[in-house]
């Protein structure tokens, strides 16, 4: 019997991690990056093919992080309970379908529409690879290999930052709707791979039975939605015209902490999460850290084509040395145990990267702006793992789909605010003076980090005390 069978059926035998299950797991969680990050610089291509100034575009940019952010914590709630595979096939099976609802879109709203339907497409991959972490570690007795946590991570921030150049590769081609129709291949494979190795059951879980409706609580998640969409919506649009949205997100939030204390299967489970500091601290950590990258990602990539001149491919080719420089990091830090080190390393990172990009101009030399790429490697590539790290360790085992959910929820919230500064700073045109003020607003971002991670004491708890159980550091089998 194989490793593979024998996890279908449920079998607990003592074999290694199942290395069958690493494709399936990367590509489907960096289906959603690869999505946030090729769209940055066919932002300017798509507008001057509908017509559509810079604030409009930018919606382009916010409704696939408004579906994502209120749909991964849904998702992962699922795969909690029904297990990964059921849920990785329909979300990326829904890819397949945005990816070619983009490339025909006659006007901007569908395109839009577009980008809400990869939002939800793409938030099945992430929860669904920690998820399997979690079982195989259950199935084998043993902790997951920390080289595929890192794995996991290296290959979302590689993502991230492959994202603009490919996508400038692809405008050359053939254009702007090439970034779209990328999606269907990338949904096509997935979706096989899903199939042929993903388990039927992971190993511990039962499907639930008879009170379904009432494990999924589905007046909790409704009340989540209400609570978050007007508070991204808010986000994306900070004008006084929108006070009302805050004061329905208050209202909405009050409700639905009413319900989930209620509730005897909460959706996010209050009295658990909230008795857990070290994992809202690493919340918050990805809400500010989100904000610096993609503040860069999609404010700096604007500049450097507006503001500075560069085409698509150039701009996404500036950016190649942050994404060898992340790679570099992720897999150095990834082999020393500890957290703290990490963030302490990102946290850095971000603020020498914040000043160094408000000394350039519209006249400095090329080579600042690859230094300036070069040292934000270092934050990529280090908060990024630190923070993934993070949830494994610090979450409930039983709610680790819907953890990791969350944690993309915050980094979403992080990249809408940096989308609403981006889209403040610019205006119209993506100035070197609005680039600046970016950049002051990214810097007071960094040092929140800094603040948040140098008073967390359970890292330091951590760093100094015996190794966690659960911490993947630790594990050497199988790496």
């Amino acid at each position: 019997m194989t490793d593979r069978t024998a996890t279908a059926r449920g079998d607990t035998g003592k074999a290694g991690f199942d290395r069958r299950l690493v494709p399936p797991m990367i590509l489907g969680s960096v289906l959603n990056p690869v999505n946030s990050t090729i769209v940055a610089v066919a932002l300017v291509p798509i507008g001057a093919a509908f017509g559509a100034p810079p604030s409009q575009t930018a919606w382009l940019v916010s409704a696939l992080y408004l579906a994502t952010a209120l749909g991964q914590p849904v998702v992962g709630r699922l795969i909690d309970l029904f297990g990964p595979r059921r849920l990785f096939l329909l979300g990326t099976g829904l890819v397949g379908v945005a990816g070619v609802v983009g490339t025909l879109a006659p006007g901007l709203g569908v395109l839009i529409a577009a980008r809400v339907l990869l939002g939800f497409g793409t938030c099945a991959g992430y929860p669904a690879a920690m998820a399997l972490l979690r079982s195989e570690a259950e199935r084998t007795g043993r902790d997951s290999p920390a080289g595929v946590l890192t794995m996991l991570a290296v290959a979302n921030q590689a993502i991230a930052v492959i994202g603009p150049l490919l996508g400038g590769l692809l405008i050359g081609l053939g254009g702007w709707r090439c970034t779209f129709a990328l999606n269907v291949p990338l949904a096509a494979v997935s979706v096989v791979l899903g199939a042929l190795r993903l388990p039927r059951q992971p190993v511990g879980r039962t499907p639930p039975r008879g009170g379904t409706v009432a494990q999924l609580d589905l007046p909790g998640m409704g009340l989540f939605a209400a609570m978050l969409v007007p508070l991204l919506l808010f986000l994306m649009d900070l004008r006084t015209g929108t006070w009302y949205l805050p004061l329905i997100t208050v209202a909405a939030g009050a409700a639905f902490t009413v319900r989930e204390l209620h509730a005897r299967t909460p959706f996010i489970d209050l009295r658990v999460l909230g008795g857990n500091a070290p994992l809202l601290a690493t919340y918050a950590r990805a809400l500010v850290a989100y904000v610096v990258s993609y503040a860069f990602l999609y404010g700096f990539t604007q500049w450097t084509e507006e503001g500075y001149g560069l085409s698509p491919l150039r701009a996404g080719l500036v950016q190649i040395p942050m994404f060898l420089v992340g790679i570099a990091v992720s897999v150095t830090v990834g082999r020393h145990r500890g957290l703290l080190g990490k963030l302490l390393l990102g946290a850095v990172g971000q603020i020498a990267a914040c000043a160094l990009m408000l000394t350039l101009t519209a006249d400095s030399p090329l080579w600042t702006l690859v230094a300036l790429a070069v040292v934000f490697g270092v934050p990529q590539g280090s908060n990024s793992l630190a923070l993934q790290n993070s949830v494994y360790v610090q979450a409930d085992p039983r709610r680790i789909g819907s953890s990791a959910g969350l944690l993309r929820t915050f980094a979403y919230l992080g990249s809408m605010v940096a989308s609403s500064a981006t889209a403040a700073s610019f205006g119209e045109h993506a100035s070197t003076a609005g680039m600046h003020h970016l950049a002051r607003i990214m810097l007071g971002a960094g040092v929140l980090y800094l603040l948040i991670t140098v008073l967390d004491h359970s890292l330091r708890r951590r760093s100094h005390g015996a190794a966690d159980p659960a911490d993947p550091a630790r594990s050497a089998d199988g790496a």
